[in-house]
């Protein structure tokens, strides 16, 4: 940490504050801290941490759904009470650049770009911050205008790759570069360089690094098709998975309730929340199949199954679910493969601690 030993209690008297749902008291620490630590740090190393929190804190099930959410807005309104503290000769210094910074259609968890946004701001930078959930051509509709050194795509959760690649390849073509990050293109950004994004970052500061060094703007050869860059789709089993959804969804909700006898007093509310998560297991078993990475799946499966547990849902009720979609999709090797893996995960895995931030929320 790089704040001072004095205010080492700073992310825990936040934490109680989100917690307590008191934006009031949590604005107060914050501004009370910025007179002497700067406010990348209080970004990255003090509200960023208690964000992770509320995610380990859900997962765990010691705070509801709600409790989670609320957190994340007082979070947010932290976040915007600093910002406005800046003085105006700091606002309007020269600029390095403008950049766009979003999150791919679909992806919800704004928070991470939301930082990213400002720490570039600190940093000097022009920022367009559009939010969540920006579809595509909307996206590019506004880079025609503004015409940006870059755009950073942020997607937390992997099911949102296959749009993140539209988005990137979009970008690219009218000469946009594309800087990904987020926790959905992998530690190591594996992810961002098989979808062809120009850059990965870690984090904010990662991010501002690389904005600093520069990106070079994408050429004609940057206009590609999906099969470019990905030729394993050619088998047409993501397609196939994608397609079937709905069915595969029901199907396997009906062998549930006929193996795993647990599911015969389920209420509406329980039935409603396990089909839900057979739909994320067909999502993500998707996604594997898209980006051609197990880890993506089996690294999900594991997640879901402590998850349950935390719930008191034993584990195996997972294994019986992807016995159910293996019978279903006997006919795609390559899905079948991943199905494999998966129930191997989640029959062998040992006893786990509670699930962290490192794995999506």
């Amino acid at each position: 940490m790089r704040y001072p030993t004095a205010a080492a209690d700073l992310p825990d008297r936040l934490w109680q504050a989100v917690a307590d749902g008191d934006a009031f008291a949590a604005v107060d620490i914050l501004h009370k801290a910025a007179g002497g630590v700067d406010e990348e740090t209080l970004l990255l190393e003090v509200i960023a941490p208690v964000q992770e929190k509320a995610g380990t804190e859900w997962a765990a099930g010691r705070i509801t759904v709600a409790q989670e959410h609320a957190a994340t807005a007082v979070n947010e309104r932290v976040v915007a009470t600093l910002a406005h503290r800046r003085a105006a000769p700091e606002r309007h210094a020269p600029r390095p650049g403008r950049v766009t910074v979003g999150c791919v259609d679909g992806e919800w968890h704004t928070f991470p770009a939301r930082l990213v946004a400002e720490v570039l701001r600190l940093r000097g930078w022009q920022v367009d911050y559009l939010g969540a959930r920006i579809p595509t051509p909307h996206l590019v509709a506004h880079l025609h205008l503004t015409n940006p050194d870059a755009v950073l795509l942020s997607a937390s959760v992997p099911t949102r790759l296959p749009t993140a690649h539209a988005a990137v390849t979009a970008c690219q073509a009218i000469g946009v570069p594309v800087l990904a990050g987020g926790r959905a293109f992998g530690a190591d950004g594996r992810h961002a360089r098989v979808l062809g994004a120009d850059r990965w970052a870690a984090d904010a500061r990662g991010a501002a690094t690389v904005l600093e060094a520069g990106i070079d703007r994408p050429g004609p050869a940057a206009i590609r098709q999906v099969a470019d860059d990905l030729p394993h789709l050619a088998d047409q089993e993501y397609t196939m998975v994608v397609q079937s959804r709905p069915p595969l969804v029901k199907q396997t909700l009906a062998d549930l309730e006929t193996r795993f006898p647990g599911m015969r007093g389920y209420d509406d509310a329980q039935r409603e929340h396990t089909a839900q998560d057979i739909a994320h297991i067909v999502d993500f078993l998707a996604t594997a199949l898209y980006v051609d990475d197990p880890g993506i799946f089996t690294a999900f499966l594991a997640w879901t199954a402590d998850i349950l547990e935390a719930r008191h849902v034993p584990a195996r009720s997972v294994a019986i679910g992807l016995d159910s979609l293996a019978a279903q999709l006997r006919e795609f090797p390559r899905t079948l493969g991943l199905l494999r893996r998966g129930s191997a995960v989640v029959l062998d895995r040992p006893t786990r601690p509670v699930p962290g931030p490192h794995l999506p929320a």
